[in-house]
């Protein structure tokens, strides 16, 4: 647990999903996926407090029937961000972790590696994180990759392959970004209120908000990405591990 600022993790979650609708609900080894995300970031020795924002009243009382907090939100939010910045400026927190709802392999692990740049240097703002990307991600659009400088401060996301490999021989390996961001409470509240930047939309990448005017994203390294549930191929996996375990 953090002994000086408050760290609260929050789930975005929503029943809408074109691929798989009502996603935050679906069952995985007798609960919904909703409460193994929540179950494992509560295992995160440095977070404080995890709570669920939502604007539908059936994920609300799923939430509260497996003994978590959800607060409910506007549903005329473009996304996960600006739902969490509605919450947080109503909540006591000094540190924001935002959890992806459809990732219920999440290592607690994750969660405590990206909060330790914000709790180690109160000057920063944003922190992230990465690993190789696999071989067979390297051109899906769907695998966000990202560049880094010497300071371990993202330089650019991409849907793209990032550095473009000119050269064979250089030694960079293509990173992979994992969705999992941490904020300092006020920094949340004002990059979810800025106007989307160019760069952003052309993307469909709401980190790019971020540097594009001007902000710190510090990205820390991890060995692998967890399992997203973005198909049915994918909840089926998931399904697998977590009824083996």
């Amino acid at each position: 647990m953090s002994a000086a600022r408050k760290v609260v993790g929050m789930i975005p979650a929503r029943m809408a999903a074109t691929r798989l609708p009502g996603k935050p609900l679906l069952e995985i080894a007798g609960k919904p996926m909703i409460q193994w995300v929540w179950e494992n970031a509560c295992r995160a020795r440095c977070v404080d407090e995890v709570l669920v924002a939502t604007c539908d009243p059936a994920i609300m009382a799923a939430v509260r029937a497996f003994g978590g907090r959800a607060e409910m939100t506007a549903d005329t939010h473009t996304s996960g961000t600006e739902r969490l910045a509605e919450v947080a400026a109503r909540i006591d927190a000094d540190i924001v972790v935002n959890i992806q709802g459809d990732e219920p392999l999440l290592a607690p692990e994750t969660v405590d590696a990206v909060v330790q740049p914000l709790l180690a240097d109160p000057a920063s703002c944003m922190s992230s994180a990465m690993c190789p990307c696999p071989e067979a991600e390297l051109d899906n659009p769907a695998t966000v990759k990202v560049v880094c400088g010497a300071n371990q401060n993202a330089l650019y996301f991409s849907r793209w392959r990032i550095p473009y490999m000119r050269s064979p021989a250089a030694p960079v390996t293509t990173m992979q970004h994992i969705g999992l961001y941490a904020y300092t409470r006020d920094f949340l509240i004002t990059v979810a209120a800025m106007p989307p930047a160019p760069i952003e939309q052309a993307e469909c990448l709401e980190q790019l908000r971020a540097l594009y005017n001007g902000y710190a994203i510090r990205m820390v390294h991890m060995d692998a990405a967890p399992l997203s549930v973005d198909t049915p191929d994918d909840l089926e996996r998931v399904r697998a591990i977590l009824s083996a375990r």
